[in-house]
């Protein structure tokens, strides 16, 4: 009879690798909303399903059953690169691309753009360079940085996102200490950033450029742009890309994505790369897939050369700027008055970033997330959006996502996060009393 015994990870001959690397923070956020089917996740960072493009996509299905050619050729291998005609309406849609020179050459697609930020990883950072983010940042980036060895480096934010003096300053900070040669990128989501949902004006995007370029006389300094949330603006003009104020093509890797936009199921991410970087990546993204889904590209190509990508953005816009508004008239009503917390209007993206009096830590371990969790409403506790060296946690801070959450939940969902805030910070007043009492 065989054995059930299931071998402890130290038997198995796990590699160096798989065994440093922790368990990740998204995995136990999900496992805590799986757990109770009634509990309000604004946590999640998904897109709105009943936004999805169901619609278009049975239309451009349709079209293969009419065209056995576009099928047949859809269903085979496709090159390392991606689908050209794609490649080149990508490069047609980023604004101030063909203005610096670049060509379909440099875009190579990839399964999401969490795939390309891998790729870029792996054939442009050693085990223990440097990659200096935002505090905060993307949490997902932070634990691919971890799996590589890299040693991410927080440069203290504000509601325009990176500060240009305090990414000079660091860099300063870092060459005095001899590990200049081993800072090897920023990295930026310059349009309203996840988690904090920061959108970086012009003048402050050119003033970050201005200063890797300073730093890139001796050595170069790559700019990662992560422009994932660059669709989803619901007021206001919109800002330029990097490559459009004037950042090097060299030196600057543009990040893009169809998942929040269109649809994550489909994953197709692109990248728009300096000419050296091409090469390797498209040799090391070879071994790794043999090319993306190549079907997906296809799609992906039909529906902007038919304009779907453009109509469903107005659509998005529409839902979105409602889950926005309710998310922040609750927040009005049920946390504003509560001294000490602060939050952000943004313009677009998925996510408000939420600080919290000094007196209620949101960390996952702490009484918030218990009275929460009691309440039936989930977050992403900030802690987990900052690098391990630089700026230093902000442990009272947390994103909520409104992407997947109907309207009313929204609202109920921040009325239960209020009404827990309140609890946590009386009962830590109450404990700090008690201690006064007995001193």
């Amino acid at each position: 009879m065989p054995s059930t015994h299931r071998p402890s990870t130290d038997r198995i001959g796990l590699s160096q690798r798989a065994s440093a690397l922790p368990e990740q923070p998204i995995n136990r956020l999900m496992a805590a909303a799986l757990a109770n089917p009634r509990l309000i996740s604004l946590a999640a960072g998904f897109v709105d399903d009943a936004t999805l493009p169901i619609d278009e996509v049975t239309g451009l299905l349709r079209q293969w059953t009419e065209d056995r050619d576009l099928a047949r050729r859809s269903l085979q291998y496709g090159s390392a690169a991606g689908d050209p005609r794609l490649r080149a309406l990508l490069l047609e849609q980023t604004p101030g691309a063909k203005a610096a020179g670049l060509t379909p050459e440099h875009v190579v697609m990839t399964a999401g753009s969490n795939s390309l930020l891998h790729l870029v990883g792996e054939v442009l950072f050693d085990p223990g360079d440097f990659v200096l983010c935002a505090a905060p940042t993307y949490f997902v980036y932070l634990g691919l940085l971890q799996d590589l060895g890299v040693r991410a480096v927080g440069i203290a934010s504000d509601r325009e996102g990176m500060l240009p003096e305090a990414l000079d300053e660091r860099l300063r900070q870092l060459t005095a200490a001899g590990e200049r040669p081993r800072v090897k990128a920023v990295y930026l989501i310059p349009y309203f950033d996840n988690p904090a949902a920061t959108n970086m004006s012009a003048a402050r995007r050119e003033a970050i450029w201005q200063v890797i370029d300073r730093w890139s006389l001796e050595q170069p300094l790559y700019l990662i742009s992560d422009d994932a949330y660059q669709g989803l603006r619901y007021r206001g003009p919109d800002e330029p890309t990097m490559l459009g104020i004037g950042a090097d093509p060299e030196r600057t890797i543009t990040c893009g994505t169809f998942s929040k936009t269109f649809s994550p199921g489909i994953r197709v991410g692109w990248g728009i790369l300096p000419s050296g970087l091409v090469e390797p990546l498209l040799r090391k993204k070879s071994v790794v897939d043999f090319g993306s889904p190549y079907f997906n590209q296809v799609l992906m190509r039909k529906a902007l050369e038919q304009g779907l990508i453009a109509s469903h953005e107005k659509r998005l816009h529409a839902a979105y700027r409602q889950k926005l508004d309710a998310m922040l008239d609750a927040l009005d009503q049920h946390l504003a008055p509560i001294p000490g917390v602060r939050y952000e209007r943004p313009d677009g993206g998925l996510y408000v970033w939420l600080h919290l009096p000094a007196n209620v830590p949101a960390t996952i371990d702490g009484r918030l997330w218990q009275a929460c969790a009691e309440e039936g409403v989930l977050y992403v506790p900030g802690e987990f959006c900052y690098a391990t060296e630089g700026e230093p946690q902000d442990r009272c801070s947390m994103r909520l996502s409104f992407g997947v959450q109907s309207v009313p939940k929204i609202r109920e969902g921040i009325e239960l996060l209020g009404r827990a805030v309140r609890h946590a910070s009386a009962a830590d007043s109450s404990a700090a009393g008690l201690q006064t009492s007995h001193a």
